[in-house]
């Protein structure tokens, strides 16, 4: 027995059967292994909600035309809002949708709008909601609560800041205070020093004026201290009273009491603004509207804009004008990396019974505004002071492009022309020319020569200038860097050629 050769298992031959246990297939390194098990969690996760998605989406459309009423509706969490601002939001709606019979599908578009309001009024920070089979004793078979959960927004706001922007640059304190008197108003103040504003501050109310929260009212108080020595040899002084409505963000209705001052004069100051410093009021109302499709307010490449704006002066006073302004703007793609822009500036000053005054003339000039031009240079002058003028236009056009194989860089091209003038209407029967003829009036108005001869002339020679550039989007402001030059200027306008930087938010 012990000379009988061992017995051994017969040889192994592959094709094999897979013994592999079910977690043998785990990746070893540890990071793998988490990320597979975040994947497998998240495949699972996905399943149930879609399937439970599926079941809820069945059973809510099994059941729409079942009886339901609303019997009460509640708001939890509010805790510094007022019930009856609460009631004068919610009522409305539920009395459009008082019927003889309420189904299911009634109640649950009656909550999303209930929702949309809560959310709409900027005092909640989130709003969830439920649907509850009513507690009272005494409900009928189908009554059920509303109920909303909610969890109010910080009502205290601080914020310090620095801004670069339309040519200048300030620091700044903001304070705001959300849900004052616990019906949705806001309450802000802000007090700014900068370059040319040198001191400002501004103190706001706004609060909804109806239950749908599409018309509110504010009331503001401001002023500003702003240097205009660059091109007017003097400093302006503001002080300041607006109340408004505006309706769906698309309408502004407004009445507006300024008193202004012209002062500090230079001592190189031109007779024009000597004449001109002072004190003045005006009282006035205003009217505007806005209509805005851009994808980017900023560098839009594609939508339209469109801005009316008329004010009537008159009120009392020393100020007795109709002013009208437009701007509009239109943008489309050209490929995928180009697109062009097209945009438009108009206004008229109109001055009834009284000359106009310095403050309310319009300027032109700039990187913001016609390029390759200086800071409000555009316009009547005397001496190196530009006086403003009473009516003008603008227009550039502009073809912008990413920067080849960098179309992630915030960094554009652009090619740029632009054109438009401003002038002062001509209302002397003297044969001095236009811009020769002195602003002001200080003992009567002489009579008026057509305003359209004005316009004639205005539109039939435009300054135009034209060049290229790189746009920066910096957020919130835009910054241009271009080089152009004055193709065609007026002997007043102040031409400026070769390399031009401008910082704004809103740009020709």
């Amino acid at each position: 027995m012990d000379d009988d050769p061992p017995i051994l298992p017969p040889p192994l031959s592959p094709p094999l059967h897979n013994s592999s246990a079910p977690r043998d297939k785990e990746p070893e390194d540890i990071q793998k292994i988490l990320k597979w098990q975040e994947d497998r969690l998240k495949r699972r996760l996905r399943g149930e909600y879609e399937s439970a998605t599926m079941h809820l989406t069945e059973l809510i459309n099994d059941n729409l035309h079942t009886h339901v009423n609303i019997a009460a509706v509640r708001v939890e969490g509010a805790t510094h809002t007022r019930s009856s601002f609460l009631a004068s939001l919610i009522d409305p709606v539920l009395a459009s949708n008082k019927a003889a019979y309420t189904d299911l599908e009634s109640v649950l578009h009656t909550t999303r709008r209930i929702s949309q309001l809560l959310k709409k009024s900027d005092i909640f920070s989130a709003v969830e909601v439920r649907i509850e089979r009513s507690p009272d004793p005494y409900a009928s078979l189908g009554d059920v609560d509303l109920v909303f959960k909610t969890k109010e927004r910080g009502r205290l706001y601080l914020n310090s800041s620095t801004e670069v922007g339309n040519q200048e640059g300030s620091a700044s304190v903001t304070a705001r205070v959300r849900n004052v008197f616990g019906g949705a108003e806001t309450f802000e103040a802000n007090v700014a020093a900068g370059t040319k504003t040198r001191r400002a501050f501004r103190a706001n109310l706004t609060a909804p004026l109806t239950s749908n929260l599409s018309t509110t009212g504010d009331i503001s108080i401001f002023g500003l201290e702003r240097d205009n020595s660059s091109y007017a040899s003097s400093t302006e002084g503001i002080r300041g009273l607006k109340a408004a409505v505006r309706v769906n963000g698309v309408h502004e209705f407004a009445y507006e009491a300024i008193a202004r001052n012209i002062g500090a004069l230079t001592p190189t100051a031109s007779l024009s603004i000597r004449e001109a410093a002072g004190k003045t009021i005006k009282s006035s109302l205003s009217h505007t509207y806005i209509f805005d499709t851009r994808n980017d307010r900023i560098a839009a490449t594609r939508g339209f804009y469109t801005k009316f704006y008329h004010e009537y002066a008159g009120l009392g006073g020393d100020a007795s004008f109709y002013k009208a302004e437009f701007e509009g703007q239109v943008s489309r793609p050209v490929t995928s990396h180009i697109s062009w822009s097209l945009a438009a500036k108009a206004g008229l000053l109109y001055g009834i019974n009284k000359p106009t005054l310095l403050p309310d003339r319009f300027q032109l000039g700039g990187p913001t505004s016609i390029r390759s031009f200086r800071q409000n240079s555009m316009g009547p002058r005397d001496d190196a002071d530009s006086l403003g003028g009473d009516v003008y236009y603008s227009v550039g056009a502009s073809v912008i492009s990413h920067i080849p194989s960098k179309e992630h860089w915030p960094v554009k091209l652009h090619g740029w022309v632009n054109a438009g003038r401003l002038d002062a209407i001509d209302r002397c029967t003297s044969p001095v020319p236009l811009l020769s003829s002195p602003p002001f009036f200080p003992n009567s108005s002489p009579p008026a020569r057509p305003i359209t001869d004005s316009l004639r002339r205005t539109l039939t020679q435009p300054s135009i200038s034209a060049g290229v550039g790189l746009i920066y989007r910096f957020d919130p402001i835009r910054v241009e860097v271009n080089f152009g030059l004055p193709i065609v200027a007026s002997k007043s306008d102040g031409g400026r050629k070769g390399v031009q930087v401008g910082m704004g938010l809103e740009f020709l």
